[in-house]
């Protein structure tokens, strides 16, 4: 065979995902907020993407909405299904007509795009119009620790001890505990160590009582001094927090030379001290999670709703592109004005997509999952994204992305859809299998209703299970038991010994 250079030609497949189609799959991932925010660069970065309103779209001239083009087949089903179609190239607008049957009429979402309509700040009938005011931003906003500690040390210090109280209160944690060794402040600053603990005193004198205090013991000694409580009583008890956390009440009546009513006294003193003083000066807010899905029971189904109050609806403004492509333009120009019409088209159809998948996928659940909507979790099955990725014929991967950081409203409650995917747990009477969440919540529930002298044990728990027709092991009821963040019944024994006591 002889050796050399040559030309062959051969074909091959290969899935070649286009970046229209990468975004679309991006697109799925991310909740309706992320999307928000995706829009809006969008809407900065392509002059023939416009959002408006339903009223304003509908009154516009020369914008192509998204609800006069042809619709796609029914059967269109997700990012899986355009791949499979060769649809990554194609540029014609979506049908979303949002005034039919698409999205479901007069629901929360609605009432939200609309500012409430029912007597809320945004109603035309309250005067304040679209533009509801803020109320949160009315508000004094509460100052940080460490600046509401400086305010102080400058009226009760100066000169180098205000320096010293500066480095101190610069290591105070959040929660109010002094995270420093004084030798090193001492060090640092060139400053004899008998001034550093002076200065320590008068921080820790300052408001709110127990700050600046290094351990847990001493933030409550601060406080029980400020009390007027701070007698060798309660010294030998905090000096001995570890024999309370465990319990070990005779061997503390003992210690601090008291009988069982003044121990108790004593505790119910403690229990009324705070622990953590500089949280409440916290300005971290929790932030609010929107719902991207309604669900409400509607006669004997469901309905099930895209919250499009967090979506802006997007047009292509074809009257603009036409304007632009009629005049005098170079090739280059021409170019990126069909690249903008083009990629217009496809972020409309994207979304458009986005929600029919997020429909599909939620409709399922909802399906599946219909005893937890109806009556509570102890109803929840076992569900598995292939399962439901079977039964819609999508990818497993689809469904991942779509139930990703994404929140459902119902009834019930506000719920993330990865909830409702959970483990199963045979059945001890050979019937279907519980989900896991149902064991748990039955788990909660037992405890909750256990006497304080009849504590359960895991062992008892595995058999008032098993009752209840669940085959469970006991080192998965402690599994679940820690998951909840519950002690065992030697810990709650200790814990109601300890409330009852301080009750």
């Amino acid at each position: 065979m002889a050796l050399g250079p040559r030309l062959d030609l051969r074909q091959s497949q290969s899935l070649v995902m286009t970046p229209q189609l990468q975004q679309a799959i991006r697109l799925l991932a991310l909740s309706n907020l992320e999307v928000e925010g995706f829009l809006a660069a969008e809407l900065d970065r392509n002059p023939l993407l416009e959002a408006a309103s339903a009223d304003a779209a509908d009154a516009a001239t020369g914008l192509d909405s998204i609800a006069d083009t042809p619709a796609l087949p029914a059967e269109t089903g997700g990012a899986d299904q355009l791949i499979a179609q060769g649809m990554g190239a194609a540029d014609a607008p979506l049908d979303v007509d949002h005034g039919a049957d698409t999205f479901i009429d007069d629901g929360p979402g609605d009432r939200m795009a609309a500012g409430g309509g029912s007597g809320g700040l945004n109603d035309p009938l309250s005067g304040y119009g679209s533009e509801a005011p803020d109320f949160d931003s009315f508000a004094n906003p509460e100052p940080e620790l460490q600046e509401y500690l400086m305010g102080q040390a400058r009226a009760a210090l100066d000169g180098a001890d205000l320096l010293i109280a500066a480095q101190l209160i610069g290591q105070i944690d959040p929660a109010g505990y002094l995270d420093a060794d004084l030798l090193r402040v001492a060090y640092a600053l060139g400053v004899p160590l008998a001034d550093v603990e002076r200065v320590l005193g008068v921080v820790q004198g300052f408001d709110p009582t127990g700050v600046g205090a290094r351990s847990l013991a001493e933030c409550l000694a601060l406080q029980a001094r400020e009390a007027d409580r701070y007698d060798p009583c309660i010294q030998r008890l905090l000096a001995n927090l570890d024999l309370l956390a465990r319990g070990a009440l005779p061997q503390l009546r003992r210690i601090c030379g008291v009988d069982e009513e003044d121990l108790t006294d004593m505790i119910r003193e403690l229990r009324g001290y705070d622990p953590k003083p500089g949280l409440r000066f916290s300005s971290d807010r929790v932030p609010a999670i929107v719902p991207d899905l309604f669900i409400r029971a509607q006669g004997d189904g469901w309905s099930i709703e895209i919250n499009g109050a967090t979506l802006p609806r997007l047009l292509v403004n074809r009257s603009y592109y036409a304007e632009l492509s009629g005049g005098a333009q170079d090739k280059a120009s021409k170019a990126w004005l069909a690249d903008c019409l083009a990629s217009a088209n496809w972020l409309v159809k994207a979304l458009d997509q986005r929600q029919r998948t997020i429909i599909r996928v939620a409709t399922e659940i909802v399906r599946q999952q219909e005893g937890f909507f109806r009556h509570g979790v102890a109803h929840l099955k076992p569900l598995t994204l292939r399962m439901v990725a079977d039964a819609i014929d999508m990818h497993e991967s689809t469904v991942s992305r779509v139930t990703s950081n994404k929140y459902l409203s119902c009834a019930r409650g506000l719920y993330e859809l990865k909830y409702f995917f959970t483990s199963g747990i045979a059945s001890s009477d050979g019937g279907a299998a519980v989900s896991a969440e149902a064991v748990k919540s039955h788990i909660k529930a037992l405890i909750a209703a256990e006497e304080p002298h009849a504590i359960l044990s895991d062992d008892t728990l595995v058999d008032l299970l098993r009752a209840k027709g669940f085959d469970i092991a006991r080192r998965t009821v402690a599994k679940y038991r820690e998951a909840m963040g519950i002690g065992s019944s030697v810990q709650r024994r200790r814990q109601k010994a300890l409330r009852g006591k301080a009750a």
